[in-house]
């Protein structure tokens, strides 16, 4: 009789045998495939639809140039305190995420998992239409959420001063700058909705770390970018050909490419191979044994 058992804990009973497997993190597969779904649901949606969600989305993406310019003007110079301001860039991330509005950055991942699962020109026709729909919505939010907190009476000279110095810092960066932290930036984002699926519970905590991390690193954001560096555009001290060349394109081609073509491709190319490991190992198990079969 064969006593072994596979190095399991001894002594276990039945109910606490179903207690260790209730509590086991779900498979990369059940990750990929809980995204993979979400991203199927994104692409079936309408024009006017995907239109109002990803422009309310870039209005909300301006509480990340607000949060900002708030906290700095009101923390005193220093390195240290900037550490604190940081904080404020998560606020856009959070209310959009929650909000469930279209982020582009979010479908860098969750629209391009299908499209990887089944490529065709139908779907890869699908996904460019929904880039396309949610990056224009998204860029007319924050230019419009940009344009108001400038020329309204609003905020007190002292935000308005720190609002341009944020938007100065971006654009300390020249464009392969901006294009290698815009890499940098894509693949967190991706890293972020992948592990959202797995720990529901902290999501806020999960948004909030990545997001913080990326402002304390000054990683390029297409979406938050734009809002900063618009700023600096209406108030006349940036040309929009600069916003355009500098900023606004290798930082797009940056968040596309960590996002889709390093995490997405990888996440997809591991599930794919784990997939076919356990394809192999089934049919082991279910394959009968030549030397037991009657000739």
């Amino acid at each position: 009789m064969d006593t072994r058992n596979d190095g399991k804990t001894p002594g276990l009973s039945a109910a606490e045998q179903q207690d260790v497997d209730r509590n086991q993190p779900p498979r990369a597969a059940v990750l990929h495939e809980i995204i993979r779904t979400q991203g199927d649901q994104e692409l079936e949606r309408s024009v006017a639809a995907l239109w109002w969600s990803a422009l309310a989305a870039g209005l909300t993406m301006g509480l990340s140039l607000m949060g900002m310019g708030l906290l700095n003007s009101r923390l005193p110079d220093g390195e240290a305190f900037k550490v604190i301001a940081s904080f404020g860039y998560c606020a856009g991330f959070l209310a959009v995420i929650l909000a469930r509005q279209q982020l582009f950055t979010e479908n860098t991942l969750t629209a391009v998992l299908p499209v990887m699962s089944k490529p065709s020109l139908k779907n890869f026709g699908r996904l460019l239409r929904l880039w396309g729909v949610v990056l224009v919505g998204n860029l007319c939010g924050t230019l419009l959420v940009a344009y108001v907190m400038l020329h309204l009476p609003i905020f007190d000279s002292r935000t308005d001063q720190a609002f341009l110095e944020i938007g100065r810092k971006v654009m300390e960066n020249d464009s392969s700058q901006m294009f290698a932290k815009g890499i940098i930036s894509g693949w967190m984002i991706a890293t972020m909705v992948w592990m959202i699926p797995s720990m529901e519970s902290a999501k806020m905590w999960i948004i909030i770390l990545i997001t913080y991390l990326m402002a304390l690193g000054d990683f390029t954001h297409i979406v938050v970018g734009s809002a900063e560096v618009s700023y600096l555009v209406f108030a006349g001290e940036l040309g929009w050909r600069d916003f355009w060349q500098v900023f606004a394109g290798p930082t797009l081609a940056g968040n596309i490419i960590g996002g889709s073509f390093i995490f997405a491709l990888i996440s997809h190319a591991q599930v794919r191979s784990e997939s076919g490991t356990a394809n192999k190992n089934a049919d082991r198990a279910v394959a009968p044994d030549p030397r037991q079969i009657k000739k």
